[in-house]
């Protein structure tokens, strides 16, 4: 039981997504910045924005010369903005030690500031084509999935997961990167989490959950992010509040976004903490570097 290399790398030719990122003239520095979007973005609303970026910045030194006010402002609705600086922090980096070319060693992308194990191992694979284990949820429940009879992955083990998919790759550096795009493809389209349409699956025959009559999922209850509510929620509307205005604006204004004063505080003062927002002499906010 398990996953037939050959057959899931075909199938990944003939079905996966057309996106701009995996062009064969998109460069590392497209990869990674697409990268960075995706973590817990949908493809939809990644790609207008990843457009708009490639087209603005479309190298490292381009996005490291831009303010961070900008960077944030440009990240509009993607969430999660502290992403956006610390791509800005790794665009500095690449442009200052790199030649302003995105590093293809693992070890040397994790060295960059905010790149991770998987946001290092994507890039090496998807834009260099190098045999590394790119582990994500779709991955993880491809495996659990069709490698070890579970309904669903349990909770991550960065070690066992790397292990889980490095069984799986090919010895050469390619197929191997084909593969794990192809993983993360089908994990995205067809061995989805609430309705795997497991009659489209090319791996159908060998797959070890469907050999077991497609146990139900039991191992520890994942938490269900909500948003409404929730400092998420309440930082986003502060945000959007700078990123419509040209220049500081009044407490007052930021007040208007959120009825409970003391969640509204904290996540004021968080995304102080954080560097999205900075406070001005005479007591206004601005996006970082636009006062």
């Amino acid at each position: 039981m398990g996953v037939d290399a050959d057959v899931l790398i075909e199938w990944f030719d003939e079905v996966g997504r057309e996106l701009p990122w995996r062009e064969p003239e998109c460069t590392a520095w497209g990869v990674l910045v697409s990268e960075i979007m995706l973590q817990q973005t949908p493809v939809a609303r990644v790609q207008p924005i990843w457009l708009d970026w490639m087209a603005r910045w479309p190298v490292p030194s381009a996005l490291a010369a831009s303010s961070q006010g900008e960077v944030v402002r440009a990240w509009g609705k993607l969430g999660y903005p502290r992403r956006a600086l610390r791509l800005h922090a790794a665009a500095a980096v690449i442009a200052a030690e790199h030649g302003d070319v995105v590093p293809s060693d693992v070890d040397t992308l994790l060295a960059l500031p905010g790149i991770g194990a998987y946001t290092a191992r994507a890039v090496a694979a998807f834009a260099y084509g190098k045999r590394a284990p790119v582990v994500d949820t779709n991955v993880r429940r491809v495996v659990a999935r069709a490698v070890h009879g579970a309904g669903d992955a349990g909770p991550p083990s960065n070690t066992r997961d790397m292990a889980d998919v490095e069984a799986l790759l090919p010895p050469e550096d390619a197929p191997a990167a084909k593969l794990s795009a192809a993983l993360m493809e089908l994990g995205a389209l067809v061995c989805t989490a609430r309705s795997p349409r497991c009659a489209d699956c090319p791996i159908y025959d060998d797959c070890a959950w469907q050999a077991a009559g497609k146990p139900a999922y039991a191992g520890p209850a994942k938490q269900v992010q909500k948003f409404a509510g929730t400092d998420r929620q309440v930082r986003g509307l502060l945000l959007d509040v700078l990123r419509g205005t040209e220049g500081p604006v009044e407490k007052a204004r930021l007040d208007l976004v959120w009825h409970e004063s003391g969640q509204r505080d904290r996540c004021l003062d968080s995304l102080l903490v954080d560097g999205l927002l900075e406070q001005t002499g005479d007591g206004l906010f601005a996006l970082p570097g636009e006062h």
